[in-house]
């Protein structure tokens, strides 16, 4: 669940066993033109982020949009470079690797995009797009095997193989994103990045998407980071979840303690703001409003990023940076002086 450095909320068992990926104060600075004279702005998109990806496992990435979330989940899957920190994939260092070797231990892992249909090449068939990463990752398979093997992942995602030959504007979006996963998976993968992968679907349909990924990690022992916005669907299908403000973690932890006994003041607001099914119990609660809007990744308060728009905030909150610790025996890691 989470890193050594959250020692107090991991035992020793867990420390032992090599997750499929982890990373240490992950930092990824933009830095903006200003003009000839001016030095460029520092954006500071993710700040210091460790997280830990377990085996077969889920971990749910939450946020306001802004957080940095999908900064986070493009360096995750390699396509972009970190400014500083450290990635390691099956335990193996990849932040300073170039070239072929880079390339080997990062097909292992595959990112599923937020808009199905823009992440699909509308001018090739379905059958070929599945079959695409395995033209480069299995050249030793022969074009029929390859085909074979694509036709059997749209199979186990849902698409029958007499829709293959189709084109993505032929599809609904549910069909779309159950390409994309297809796609993701064909090549035998490791670690699935699932980029808001939902929001852009009903909600109908995203139930059937989050049931064909839990049904995929239970059957292919797969991993997942998955990234959203929405805490309710997060918890959905996350073993654990990490919850990010401003580009940092305030809150880690088991989804069941995130979710049910959140320690930092902007997770329960996110918890608050999720509606309850009955409508008598959802006029008669009083969910903390957040108040104010976020502040300039360019320009972030000093020590605790959260503190201009939260309740408990107090003069040690401007002074000094909360580390993502367990605090008064939670078995999450909250970044909060006083939860």
């Amino acid at each position: 669940m989470l890193r050594a450095d959250i020692e107090t909320a991991e035992g020793p068992d867990m420390a032992a066993t090599t997750p499929i990926l982890d990373t240490t104060s992950l930092t990824k600075t933009y830095f903006l033109p200003q003009g000839m004279f001016k030095e460029p702005l520092p954006l500071h998109a993710v700040s210091g982020v460790s997280l830990r990806i377990e085996r077969g496992k889920t971990l749910g990435i939450v946020g306001e949009s802004g957080c940095g979330k999908s900064t986070l989940s493009r360096m995750l899957a390699g396509t972009i470079m970190p400014t500083s920190g450290s990635i390691r994939l099956d335990g193996r260092e990849i932040t300073g690797l170039h070239g072929d070797e880079r390339d080997r231990l990062l097909r292992d892992v595959q990112m599923v995009f937020q808009s199905p249909y823009s992440s699909l090449d509308p001018r090739m068939r379905i059958r070929d797009i599945v079959r695409e990463p395995l033209d480069v990752h299995a050249k030793n398979l022969s074009k029929t095997e390859r085909d074979e093997r694509a036709l059997r992942m749209l199979r186990r995602v849902g698409i029958a193989e007499s829709m293959s030959d189709r084109y993505p504007h032929q599809l609904s979006g549910g069909q779309q994103q159950r390409v994309g996963i297809a796609r993701a998976l064909a090549s035998d993968v490791r670690l699935v990045i699932c980029d808001e992968p939902v929001s852009a679907l009903d909600v109908s349909v995203q139930a059937q998407v989050i049931n064909l990924l839990r049904e995929l990690q239970q059957s292919m022992g797969v991993s997942y980071v998955f990234v959203s916005h929405d805490l309710a669907v997060v918890g959905n299908i996350s073993d654990d979840i990490a919850v990010m403000y401003l580009g940092k973690i305030v809150e880690y932890g088991r989804a069941e303690d995130v979710l049910q006994r959140p320690r930092h003041p902007y997770t329960q607001a996110l918890v608050d703001s999720a509606n309850i099914p009955d409508p008598a119990l959802e006029k008669a609660r009083k969910p903390r409003i957040l108040k104010g809007e976020i502040p300039k990744p360019t320009n972030p308060p000093s020590g605790c990023r959260f503190r201009t728009r939260c309740w408990m905030a107090q003069d040690l909150c401007a002074a000094e940076t909360p580390a993502l610790i367990s605090r008064n025996a939670s078995p999450q890691a909250v970044a909060c002086h006083f939860a």
